[in-house]
């Protein structure tokens, strides 16, 4: 029997994998290629875990856990640094980095469980950053052209939650990324109106760096978006659906209900995926299926407890998404990638 996955996802489910890697040095990087192309299929990468729901009967391949550590900056003049991390870094560090070296940019960022390297795969966002607004350029192995390549930020496709990397998956290994950083006693302007009450300034204001970077901590804890070192929601994946995006009718619907919508720079309307849960009766610490609940804190985080399975935890995704449909013909998509016997797939719905 392979290495059980379920010992290396927060959900803490899943089987075994047929083979299991860890990358730990960069420079082993091209013997490491070597034996992975043995293989019919290029790995599958394994970050911190945070996204994936492995399924019961583990996975027919390769995982490669990078496990790669490291932050450089590179001053480049007018303020503008560059910052070089590589892939395995957790996020919260690199923002740690961030806060600690007066740069702007990925302040907004702090307290989102994962590595660096899949923070552009998800274009990872919280409170009006997202990492598309600092992505200098992607380090990356092709696995079609067989030799590292660098993916600047214009080729890297970009958009709500998704990116090149992830509608084209098992082409590139992200090895790096580099961030374009400002240097700046003052955060981004506060965008977020529950961010600010928490800041106690007014929407648009610049608090200091390092005071942002800590609300943003304290509000994401409050609102149940940091993954708990303890109790009955510590496995889980975080939110298990995107907000979707709405038409005019559907966000006047939403707006007399009393519910929230997010507007996008490009005149898209998102609506609140939470508020739409608990609307269809599915609350917080609500039973959705065996061994699997609802977050004490928010219906938009599934947890899983004693007895439950990766089978139970998709099913109870499939419940909220078709509970949604039926009751607003919204269409939900889940976030986590499933990761099944043959193969990768998103969560079908």
């Amino acid at each position: 029997m392979g290495e059980l996955l379920a010992d290396h996802t927060t959900l803490r489910l899943g089987g075994p994998a047929d083979r299991f890697l860890t990358h730990l040095d960069p420079s082993a990087w091209t013997d490491l290629v070597h034996t992975l192309q043995e293989d019919e299929t290029p790995p599958f990468v394994l970050g911190g875990g945070s996204n994936t729901l492995v399924a019961d009967t583990g996975y027919r391949g390769t995982i490669l856990r990078m496990a790669t550590r490291g932050v450089i900056a590179r001053p480049l003049g007018d303020d503008v640094v560059e910052v070089v991390a590589h892939a395995g870094e957790p996020l919260a560090s690199l923002v740690a980095f961030s806060i600690a070296e007066g740069l702007s940019g990925i302040e907004y960022l702090g307290g989102i469980p994962g590595t660096t390297g899949a923070a552009p795969v998800q274009n990872t966002g919280a409170y009006g950053q997202q990492m598309s607004d600092t992505v200098a350029r992607i380090t990356a192995y092709d696995w079609h052209r067989g030799h590292t390549i660098e993916i600047g930020l214009e080729s890297c496709g970009f958009g709500y939650r998704t990116s090149i990397f992830k509608t084209k998956p098992g082409q590139w290994t992200i090895l790096a990324v580099t961030l374009r950083l400002r240097r700046s006693e003052s955060a981004a302007p506060v965008t977020y109106t529950h961010l600010a009450a928490a800041l106690d300034v007014i929407p648009g204001a610049r608090p200091p760096l390092a005071e942002a970077a800590w609300a943003v901590i304290s509000d994401r804890t409050q609102r149940g978006l940091v993954l708990p070192m303890s109790g009955p929601d510590i496995r889980q994946a975080g939110s298990v659906f995107l907000n979707p995006q709405v038409d005019r009718a559907q966000a006047a619907a939403i707006r007399a209900a009393g519910g929230s919508l997010h507007h996008e720079p490009c005149g898209v309307s998102r609506a609140s995926a939470g508020w739409l849960l608990e609307q269809v009766g599915h609350l917080p610490a609500s039973r959705i299926g065996p061994g699997i609940y609802c977050s004490a804190t928010r219906a938009l985080t599934l947890t899983a407890r004693q007895q439950a399975t990766a089978s139970a935890f998709a099913d109870a995704v499939r419940t909220l998404a078709s509970d949604v449909h039926r009751m607003f013909d919204i269409r939900l998509r889940s976030e986590p990638v499933h990761l099944g016997q043959g193969g990768t797939s998103p969560l079908l719905v």
